[in-house]
């Protein structure tokens, strides 16, 4: 049976699809449709939403109101106990706060990290390098911009598998799967990227890097 995602974009949809566990939080829940959605699906058998502002709070408790769920008010990984959840998502950040939840308590971080970063996508799959999380599968979803979504699980091993044989800084940048996929949407967006990048009259180091990476994928 085909499962259904109620009230979902297509980004969180993309989201939802790479989370399967028992106890699943949400960080920076917003109106918590995501964790109500699995819970429909039977994706999950729990939620926790988590929330510092005073407004989406209410809004995940009015969304949650009897689903099998709690939402806690609380900064980040304050208001999750090492051991609790079996899986965590935060998405709609950006990738240096993502990291900084991540790492205030990183004994609390449950065993699957899903995580959809607005910018700085280099910075969080080096968090899952660097913390023992291996990169298992990344994804698009096309809404207002592309949205990338990486889905971590904890690691036995430090060597991540996906990085073998890669260039680690495009890797780092555009994804090792994105890579290793080389899917046509993928490529087109490359050159896009490229072709808006060589237009500019002057580059910032950052984009001079980008554009360095993006001419060895393509070559």
């Amino acid at each position: 049976m085909t499962e259904t995602l109620p009230r979902l974009d297509q980004r969180l949809k993309a989201v939802a699809s790479q989370i399967r566990c028992r106890v699943h939080a949400d960080i920076g829940s917003d109106h918590a449709h995501l964790i109500r959605a699995m819970l429909a699906a039977g994706r999950i058998e729990y939620g926790i939403a988590i929330e510092n502002k005073r407004q989406p709070f209410l809004n995940s408790q009015t969304t949650l109101a009897g689903c099998e769920a709690e939402v806690r008010f609380a900064d980040g990984l304050d208001g999750l106990q090492s051991g609790e959840a079996d899986g965590l998502s935060i998405c709609g950040m950006g990738g240096r706060s993502v990291v900084g939840i991540l790492s205030a308590h990183p004994d609390r971080v449950p065993p699957l990290v899903v995580i959809q970063p607005n910018r700085d996508v280099d910075r969080v799959r080096q968090w899952g390098i660097e913390s023992g999380y291996h990169l298992v599968d990344e994804t698009i979803a096309v809404g207002h911009w592309p949205y990338e979504i990486l889905r971590f699980e904890r690691a036995d091993i430090d060597r991540d598998p996906a990085y073998d044989g890669l260039d680690r800084e495009a890797a780092l940048m555009f994804g090792p799967h994105m890579i290793r996929r080389w899917r046509t949407d993928f490529v087109e967006r490359l050159k896009a990227e490229l072709a808006y990048l060589e237009a500019l009259d002057q580059l910032t180091d950052v984009a001079a890097k980008r554009r360095d990476v993006i001419e060895r994928l393509l070559a």
